[in-house]
């Protein structure tokens, strides 16, 4: 599974606000860190702040500060701001799809969506950042 670059985007952001009490970082200071497209960020960014997860800190030192509960947005409230985890049961149809091999595999994908969906779902931001402690 590979998520679209905006949603890495927004992942990496949370992430880095969401570790220190009040951090508040600028989109500049986060793009350096993962080697993404400032501009890119910036737009994520804009996109976290109009659910309310980020908010943004005008003035000398502003930035962006996680302003979300990290016990209780999932992995999946952000993927979905940014993309589809389950095209399939959402009627994505591709051709070959109506025939029998095609409705076959449609179950098995529409069961690996099913378990990709729930294991989201089930990932707070609280689990990630005490995963990412782990790998520093």
């Amino acid at each position: 599974m590979k998520l679209q670059k905006a949603t890495r985007c927004a992942l990496f952001a949370i992430l880095e606000l969401a570790s220190g009490q009040d951090r508040q970082l600028s989109a500049n200071e986060i793009a350096e860190k993962y080697g993404i497209s400032t501009n890119h960020l910036a737009k994520v960014l804009r996109s976290l702040g109009r659910v309310g997860l980020v908010e943004a800190v005008r003035g000398a030192g502003g930035g962006y500060r996680f302003s979300g509960n990290r016990r209780r947005t999932t992995l999946l409230d952000i993927i979905q701001l940014f993309e589809t985890i389950d095209p399939i049961r959402n009627g994505e149809r591709e051709d070959g799809d109506d025939t029998a091999e095609g409705k076959g595999l449609c179950q098995v994908l529409m069961e690996i969506e099913d378990t990709a969906r729930a294991t989201f779902a089930s990932i707070t931001l609280d689990t990630m950042i005490k995963l990412v402690e782990k790998h520093r």
